[in-house]
């Protein structure tokens, strides 16, 4: 078994004394992209001749079925379906940054109605949606404005707006959805981001960099007339935290998704038997679902054997550096919230333990259940009791809240977020919570590398 010492060592000096990893990936130069993705012929104007082609080939693999044959024929094609709207041109298109106005040539066949996207993967959540800039697909015999700046990738359109700022959609409605629609490009594409948001761009530079070899157009500076050899706008999504196989070229995979990320952040730790010894990092939550008796916790933790991360939000918000704490861990104990989506920096084979609040059941395993065992991960729900829950005190045992929280939830989903999302801390019970950790002990000690 080969014990990750020197890695374990190092993250645990930016745990204990604030200091980090101080290392930064370095995006692709132009001609080493060109080096290794270009396939082209050289024609007498100097210009590869089968660059249009290979470009092509790789925007029909974001189609299927009609929308390929329909993009084949005429050079554009679009997706809908509930979550989101995707439309594909494989030939020139010209981008005004001042309007997001993209004019799409004129072919014969091609629908003559101009379309309005919102670039973002959650198209039926009017909240959401208002914070999403519309981008106007212009096609016909409309004269566009000049090109001031043109482009030998396509443009890549998707919005920063949404509910960026929480990592669950951060991940659920872009990250992910990123992947599943531009890693099959791979790299030659360049990204517009609309709705500017500068802690969003900050926080994923590094994926962003390892999905285009070019840097990011931010329209609102920009402000200028750009021309590609082709454009997607919007991005293709799957479900919580997951990427259908079958729906992507290539076959991509929460698996791929994961190895993606290891990428990204320079993670060293592929699968728990890796390390010598189990960490337990716990998600330590100060102004809702608080643990209210976190240092108990932390001691029978410890007398069960783990080495203890407590992981509180100053950690927790530099996200290069926490995948690197979170990837040296082997179990990640935490209340159902958005920060359990770090835990698809984890290594294959470690635990994921869930405490479900009351009322909270249904989320709890929508978005982490099923996505934590897709992501490699073992998962261990402790669903509490009434009598863990500050709900009890203020309610009282046989109050609606406690005894049917599904009565408030047909009141909306506000009135119960109230109550059950932003209304609630946890006393655990220790003794109880105990034997959870014992099962999770129990699944580290039968993982193996996986295939």
């Amino acid at each position: 078994m080969r014990l990750i010492t020197a890695v374990s060592e190092q993250v645990f000096r930016f745990v204990e004394d604030g200091e980090g990893a101080k290392k930064s990936d370095q995006m692709v130069g132009n001609q080493e992209f060109r080096n290794r993705c270009s396939i082209r012929s050289t024609g007498k104007d100097g210009q590869g001749i089968d660059d249009q082609e290979h470009l092509n080939f790789l925007l029909r693999r974001l189609v299927r079925g009609e929308d390929q044959t329909q993009l084949a024929t005429t050079g554009f094609a679009c997706h809908s379906d509930f979550h989101t709207d995707v439309c594909v041109a494989s030939r020139p298109v010209r981008i005004d940054m001042r309007t997001m106005n993209v004019y799409a040539p004129f072919s014969r066949g091609m629908p003559q109605a101009n379309r309005i996207v919102r670039p973002y993967a959650r198209k039926a959540d009017k909240i959401a949606m208002s914070f999403v800039s519309p981008v106007q697909i212009l096609q016909g015999n409309i004269t566009p404005p000049a090109c001031q700046y043109t482009h030998n990738v396509p443009a890549a359109v998707f919005s920063s707006g949404g509910y960026t700022g929480n990592l669950f959609h951060e991940f659920n409605e872009i990250i992910i959805p990123l992947f599943v629609t531009y890693r099959p490009l791979q790299s030659r594409l360049r990204f517009i981001v609309t709705d500017f948001n500068p802690p969003f761009s900050g926080k994923f530079t590094k994926i962003l960099s390892h999905l285009s070899s070019y840097e990011v157009i931010h329209p609102a500076a920009d402000q200028s007339v750009h021309c590609f050899p082709g454009a997607v706008v919007g991005l293709h999504y799957h479900d919580y935290l997951a990427i259908n196989t079958t729906d992507i070229p290539g076959g991509y995979s929460m698996l791929g998704f994961k190895q993606f990320l290891r990428e990204s952040y320079n993670l060293k730790v592929v699968n728990v038997s890796e390390m010598s010894k189990p960490v337990l990092i716990l998600l330590s939550r100060p102004k809702t679902r608080t643990f209210l008796n976190e240092d108990e916790m932390v001691t029978m933790m410890k007398a069960l054997g783990f080495r203890v991360v407590v992981a509180r939000p100053h950690m927790m918000s530099n996200l290069d550096k926490f995948a690197l704490v979170v990837n040296s861990c082997s179990v990640m104990v935490g209340a159902h919230g958005a920060g359990l989506t770090n835990a698809m920096f984890l290594p294959q084979g470690a635990v994921l333990v869930q405490v479900v609040p009351l009322g909270l059941d249904w989320v709890s395993a929508s978005y982490f259940d099923g996505p934590a065992k897709e992501m490699g991960l073992r998962y261990v729900k402790y669903q509490i009791e009434p009598v863990e829950s500050s709900l009890l005190t203020l309610y009282g045992q046989d109050h609606p809240v406690i005894t049917n929280p599904a009565s408030l939830f047909l009141k909306g989903y506000m009135a119960a977020r109230a109550v059950y999302v932003d209304g609630q801390n946890l006393t655990i019970n220790v003794v109880r919570f105990r034997e959870t950790l014992v099962k999770a002990l129990g699944l580290l000690e039968r993982s193996a590398p996986l295939g």
